[in-house]
Formats: C-alpha cells, structure tokens, sequence
C-alpha cells in the first residue's frame, strides 16, 4: 500500500515540527485544514495536457487524480499500490500488464477502469492527427508524445480493470514507469458522458473521426480550471482528496475524498494557495502550514517560526528561446548566451544556500541541458558549455556582428510577481546592453509560455517544460521532451532531427558506453544550436509551520504536496 511506503521515507526523514501559528479551520465548516503555499499555476485539471503540464498541475492535483506510479521527494517514480499494479511481462516484445485495484472507484462512483489507460495513451500517442500547413498536426494538444508512441496497442475490453500494453516490435522503452502516472490518467467515463458514446475505447479503436475530433476537443480544453467556474461533474477524483471549490479569495479547497478505498487522508481538508497568490499576506495571517515556493521569488516573505531550508530543486532555471524572430539565426542566439552573466547569475541567485547540496544538485551553474547535475555523466557531457560559462561581452559583440543583426531587443517573458526572476532580467539587461543588446522585462501575472511561440516575447524565463513553480524528476522525460519537434512543451518550435533521433535511441539504450556517447552528442548540439541556456537548478524554499507533521520536501515536479495525505497538524 502507498502508505506503507510513505512510512518508510518518514522513517528516514525528519518530520517538521516548526514554532509558527497556522490557520487551522474554516470559518464555512469548522473542518480542520493546512494552507499550503505553492507558486504552481492553475490552469488545467488534465497534466497530460500542454497547458496542464506547463502551469504544474503535477504539484497541485497529484492527491487527487492517482496514477500506477508518482513522483517522490528524490524526483524517483514510485508505485502507487493503492491504485493498481504494474509489471512486465517476460517476452520478445516488451509487454507491460497494468492491473487496477478492484476497489478503485472515482468520487462519483464510477469504477476506475482500463478505459483510463486507453485514453491517454490515445492522447499522448500522436496516432490522431489532422492536416496543417507545415504538414499533420495531432488533434490532441499533449505535453509530449514521448514513451507513448512506443506503443503499439492497449488489449482493453471497455469497463475491465486489466490492460495489457504491448509496445513496437523491436523497442523497448525504459523509463515505462513514467507512463500513466499521477495526473495523465484522466477520467474517460466522463469524455464518453461529455461527447456522448458509451464508452471512449470503442470509438477511438475503431476510428471514428467525427467522435475522436470531439473526444480530443473535450480532452484540450474540458478540464480547464478557472476560479469560482467549475462544473465539479467534470472532475472527479480518483484519490485521497477531491476538489469542493475554487476561487481566488478561499483558494482551492480539495477535502477528503469518501470515496477513496485506501488509507484516509490524516487531514480532512487542504487549501492550496496557488501562483497570484498574496503568499506575504497569507503568512502575516498565519493562513499557511506548508510553504513551498520558488527561493527569493516573494519579496517581503517572513516565515516566522517556520522551520524554513532552501534546497535545490530538479527543476533547471533556464531561458527559452524562440527559434524565429529576433532569434531566427543561431547567431543571434549564441551572442545572446555570450553576454549572459551565468556565473554570476548563479553566485547572486542560484546558490541553494549555505547546506552542501544533495546529491551534487545546485552544486554551480547548470551546464547540460537535458542531463542531471547528479548524474554520473553530467562531468562527462558539458564540455559544450565551456564558451557560455561568464559573460564575454567582446566575443558577444563580434558573433552579433557576423550575423549581421544590429542592436537586438529581446524580451523576457515570465510569470510574475516574482522578484527573483525580475532580478535575473536585470542583471542580463546590464550584461547585454555592452554588447548592443536591449532586454526587456516582460513578465506579467498573466504570463503563459504561449506568448512565445505567438511572438509576443523572445524568450521564456522558467523551469523545466518552462514551468513556473515545481517541475524536474529523475528521469528527466520532461526535460528531454522539451526540446523534441511537435512536442506541445517545445515552445520554441526547436526541430533538429539528429537530436530527436538521440532521443529515441536514448530511451532504449542500457549499455553506458553507448549512453554516455549520446549524451555527449545531444549536449553539444544543443550547446551549439541554442534552444534554451540553462542557468542553475531552481532554489526553493520549503518551510513546515508550528505543529505539521509528516511533511516531507518535494523539490520535484510534483511538490511537497506530494503526500499532503499525511500531513498532520498537531494543535
């Protein structure tokens, strides 16, 4: 069972037990709560979605919609037991039987099926595609496609609680546990309700256009969440907690889930304070028992009595650049990463604080792309990074000279407030203004990574996948997928095929020789052809209030709401 294991990771962690005061019930229900302080956008019940997964729906629902697997507090997948099994299946071709708990039912009471399974590897397939101007583009705005492509069919007889997965002959996808995780398995009983058939997985098996077309529209744009308009039908919980409400001045308020068969949730409700939040004033009013924000980005944040670290996180600090406009030339995108103060950026910014970091993350400035500051080979692989280490405003202004690009202005997009973020804009704009390049600031509260590939900014200023809060993992899927053509968190609209064939070859590949040499490929490519420059591994603070046990950091995609199930609040 899940909580088993979460048991064995607070045997080996210290629970915080702080001296602050937090708000302990609510004034409609009297039920006891935490506040939990977390700068994730939310935008979209769906993280399998592009706008799910780049406003950081991992970090906010992941207690809410259940996977096979999740992300734990190291970035490592982790199986959920409480929600099924998974295992392969020895065999030529690689075979994985998923197996849901026969007791899995969502909060409205339908039975969690292997319909689940189906949709989104449907979804997150590619298979679904319709013509557009630069050739097929899929009808399903998935993050990626990355893992689920290898497959080559799901046996599912619709409302069964078995599934078998069977992949392409001739492929073998390693990092299968990242599939059908917490937050991608949406609720396909409620697409079939919403466009009307009885069930997804026989439309989208036999290929019905007109019913796949309206399938892929609910799946975009359905689960779209916006304070105080949900229509709670549409979203259904297949976890400990389910969402009750949602606006901007009670936040998101998620409570016990009745119909959860596993272990109860220890506390009955949680409000998430999410990114537009006044987290300074929520603090001063003693509304928050778990904090867990980007370090430095909140100007004026007091967590007094907190038992407060600042840690880095797998999320990679980066800038995102277009591959069009100002950006078209890889010229103009190599001046600009010549007069990008990294080092200094890092030394005023990045430094996670005055703990040895873990594991080697947050150790200096981040110089691979896709490849872990932990990892055996991140020493092995960032040679390409040696020419943007500090910033050489000559050697800038000669590369914008021979491209024949005069005085540049790019703009910086992010999502703020976030004074953290502002700061890194204004120590680049002092960089770069030596070498003719005019930056501006053009984060906004509204921001989304969207204005980058719409034109409206040069570059995005985020994490991982260009998230604004939690984001990263072990494995790295995100990060790789960024950067993949037609991948719906390639933002910049990067497209070199050697580096997708990298990739591909990369998620098969066991022998470490052979690894290593694709990586060291893949990061001077990307070193020389500049699709983002990664800046540090993002800080974060996380802090426990007085009396809250059990709470574990998260510096992960899915946050240190990761096992908000647990969380205790001793008064």
């Amino acid at each position: 069972m899940r909580r088993s294991t979460i048991r064995l990771i607070t045997a080996l962690a210290t629970a915080a037990v702080t001296t602050s005061v937090v708000a302990g019930c609510s004034a409609k229900n009297q039920v006891p709560s935490i506040g939990y302080a977390v700068d994730a956008s939310i935008a979209s019940y769906n993280g399998a979605s592009t706008l799910g997964a780049s406003s950081g729906a991992a970090a906010v629902f992941g207690r809410v919609l259940t996977g096979f697997f999740y992300t734990g507090p190291d970035g490592q997948q982790v199986a959920d037991t409480d929600v099924g099994t998974a295992k392969e299946v020895p065999g030529e071709t690689q075979t994985v039987q998923y197996r849901l708990n026969p007791d899995g039912v969502y909060s409205d009471g339908v039975k969690t099926s292997c319909d689940d399974l189906v949709l989104a590897w449907s979804a997150r397939s590619g298979k679904f595609t319709r013509p557009g101007d630069r050739g097929p583009v899929s009808l399903f705005d998935a993050a990626s496609t990355v893992g689920y492509d290898e497959i080559e069919r799901i046996d599912c007889q619709p409302g069964s609680k078995d599934a078998t997965v069977v992949f392409r002959p001739g492929k073998h996808y390693l990092p299968w546990r990242t599939l059908f995780t917490a937050t991608e398995m949406m609720p396909a009983h409620v697409v079939a309700q919403a466009v009307g058939v009885p069930n997804v997985v026989n439309a989208l098996q036999t290929g019905d256009g007109p019913v796949i077309g309206r399938i892929a529209d609910f799946w975009n744009s359905g689960w779209t969440v916006k304070a105080g308009a949900l229509d709670l039908t549409k979203f259904p919980s297949s976890g400990p907690y389910r969402i009750e409400s949602f606006s901007a001045k009670d936040g998101l308020v998620l409570v016990a889930n009745e119909k959860w068969w596993g272990d109860a949730p220890e506390t009955k409700r949680i409000v998430v304070w999410p990114k537009g939040t006044d987290f300074a004033a929520k603090a001063k009013e003693n509304a928050l028992g778990v904090v867990d924000l980007g370090a430095g980005s909140v100007a004026d944040l007091k967590l007094d009595g907190f038992d407060e670290q600042t840690v880095a996180s797998r999320s990679a600090e980066q800038l995102v650049l277009a591959t069009g406009g100002v950006f078209s030339r890889v010229e103009v995108r190599r001046a600009f990463a010549q007069c990008v103060p990294r080092q200094a950026l890092f030394d005023t910014l990045g430094k996670a604080g005055a703990e040895p970091p873990k594991h080697g993350l947050g150790a200096g400035v981040l110089n691979a792309h896709v490849v872990q500051q932990d990892s055996l080979y991140y020493p092995a692989v960032i040679g390409g990074a040696d020419r943007y280490r500090g910033a050489d405003i000559p050697a800038a202004t000669a590369t914008l000279a021979s491209a024949g690009t005069a005085q540049p202005t790019v703009r910086i997009g992010y999502q703020g407030p976030d004074a953290r973020r502002a700061k890194t804009v204004a120590m680049i704009a002092e960089s770069c203004r030596g070498a003719g390049i005019t930056v501006v600031d053009a984060g906004a509260p509204d921001f989304t990574p969207f204005r980058l590939p719409e034109g409206a900014v040069d570059a995005v200023l985020g994490g991982t996948g260009a998230v604004p809060g939690p984001a990263g993992s072990s494995a790295g899927v995100v990060a790789f997928a960024a950067l993949r053509a037609g991948s719906g968190l390639d933002f910049g609209g990067f497209a070199n095929g050697r580096y997708d064939a990298i990739t591909d070859q990369l998620a098969g590949e066991a022998d470490s020789t052979a690894t290593l040499n694709l990586l060291t490929e893949a990061e001077n490519l990307l070193w020389a052809q500049l699709p983002s420059i990664p800046l540090f591994a993002t800080p974060r603070i996380i802090a426990f209030g007085n009396g809250m046990q059990n709470g574990i950091a998260g510096p992960t995609q899915a946050g240190t709401g990761w096992n908000m199930d647990r969380w205790v609040l001793q008064r």
